[in-house]
């Protein structure tokens, strides 16, 4: 039998809550919840994948790292997914590393078990094959942001991203790490946090930043945060109302 919180934290990740319950059910008695602290390190490149985490209130950087020690994030995965896509996609590691942006919750797989379960047709492997798509649209299109937008305008679309992902309007960040993230100085990211909260948009305050207007947000953000959106919209039938909230998305069960 699985425990109630095992349910309510599956039902909090998009990707296992559009799944049918059988399929749901058979990936429960293996998830383990666990909980991230800001800047923990989840994966180091070319480290094996043991395991794959689904965040249900956390969010998870993709990063890589030059040789000088530099930075830059390619995505983000939150409460829309699963860390560790190389795993089903037959390598056992990444050239990326995994750090945690947002601290939180999540559940955690082992990942020779999801390796096994993506081999078999069905919704799962659909899923998987549908987030990875989303994935790879969110990489692509945060290399075209990082290199034609503002650094308020990737912020905007930065925070956004971590808002629908966490289903939450307070963010447990700092803007060191948020610089890492958009591959900016902390100055500029400092200045630009700042006309966000000069404009009555955000509220920042030690290592804690709020949401205060995310329609306001949205108008400052590229084109880049609604393209993405709109594929994990169209991949997983996700429904919009005219105002759209994160915290009302629906997904349809994947079939």
């Amino acid at each position: 039998m699985h425990s109630t919180m095992q349910v309510l934290n599956a039902d909090r990740n998009f990707l296992l809550s559009s799944l049918p319950a059988a399929e749901r059910e058979l990936l429960l008695q293996y998830l383990e919840p666990v909980t991230f602290v800001l800047g923990k390190i989840v994966y180091e490149p070319g480290e094996r994948v043991n395991y794959c985490y689904f965040p249900t209130s956390s969010v998870v950087s993709l990063l890589y790292t030059m040789q000088d020690g530099s930075t830059a994030e390619m995505g983000v995965v939150g409460n829309d997914g699963v860390t560790g896509v190389a795993v089903f996609l037959g390598g056992e590691s990444t050239c990326s590393r995994a750090v945690v942006a947002v601290a939180g919750d999540a559940l955690r797989l082992p990942a020779k078990r999801l390796q096994q379960e993506f081999t078999h047709p069905g919704p799962l492997q659909r899923s998987l094959l549908r987030y990875t798509q989303a994935l790879i649209t969110q990489v692509s299109q945060t290399a075209v942001c990082n290199r034609l937008h503002s650094v308020q305008q990737r912020l905007c679309r930065w925070l956004l991203l971590c808002q629908d992902r966490k289903n939450c309007s307070d963010l447990l960040m700092t803007q060191e790490l948020i610089a890492n993230m958009l591959g900016g100085r902390r100055e500029s990211v400092t200045v630009a946090a700042g006309h966000l909260q000069d404009a009555g948009l955000i509220h920042y305050c030690r290592g804690r930043i709020s949401i205060l207007d995310r329609d306001g947000i949205e108008s400052n953000v590229c084109e880049c945060y609604r393209i993405v959106e709109d594929e994990v919209d169209r991949l997983f039938g996700r429904k919009r109302g005219p105002q759209f909230s994160h915290v009302e998305a629906v997904f349809e069960e994947a079939g």
